[in-house]
């Protein structure tokens, strides 16, 4: 029993020094990337490095030169990305990413300073948009109605050809008959006449 119980306690501060290199092996999330910015939200992205196995994420998100700092953190998930919300415009804010594992936290990621846009850029940038969509619509349009002139022009040099061919068709059925007459009557003019025949020639005694 003496024996055994040393040999417990080595085990047990052996799987607490495992988990201790397990934590400090975890390296900090990497490309930590701000996208989809607006006004008032964002959507920030990053990598995990290659064998590192996490459970969940942290983010920490703060306004530059000010202390106040709102923590995010999500376990049971593999996702790398999240989205902040409740930002303000025309505003710049700091952001740190941190893994999880069941060790516990990585080193928080190099921090990514972005600047919200103002709403007044948005909604410039947003009518340029419907600007060129509507370029766009209009010149599809002209596409369109120059397809539809070539098809109507194409139907009706057709329509024009085929009723060429009925009239002409319509001109020799109506030659037919007196080409027929024609026929008939020189071939019974070319005929030989018919001769009677008589009796047998008498000569006078």
């Amino acid at each position: 029993m003496e024996k055994y119980f040393p040999s417990a306690v080595l085990l047990v501060l052996c799987c607490l020094g495992a988990s201790w290199v397990d934590a400090d092996s975890l390296m900090a999330p990497v490309n930590v990337t701000i996208k989809a910015l607006k006004a008032n939200s964002a959507v920030v992205t990053w990598d995990i490095p290659e064998g590192d196995i996490v459970i969940g994420f942290a983010i920490s998100q703060q306004k530059k030169d000010v202390r106040m700092l709102r923590f995010i953190q999500e376990v049971n998930t593999t996702t790398h990305s999240c989205a902040l919300w409740d930002l303000e415009e025309d505003t710049e804010y700091i952001v740190h990413v941190q893994s999880i594992s069941v060790s516990g936290p990585s080193p928080a990621s190099d921090p990514v300073l972005f600047r919200t846009p103002k709403e007044a850029e948005k909604l410039a940038s947003k009518s340029k948009d419907d600007v060129t969509m509507k370029e766009v619509g209009k010149q599809s349009t002209q596409l369109r109605a120059g397809e539809l002139i070539i098809i109507v022009v194409v139907l009706v040099m057709w329509a024009g050809v085929i009723a060429l061919f009925c009239r002409q068709y319509d001109i020799i059925k109506d030659n037919e008959p007196n080409n027929n007459k024609d026929k008939t009557k020189n071939s019974s003019e070319c005929s030989t006449p018919e001769h009677p025949t008589g009796g047998l020639l008498r000569s006078k005694v």
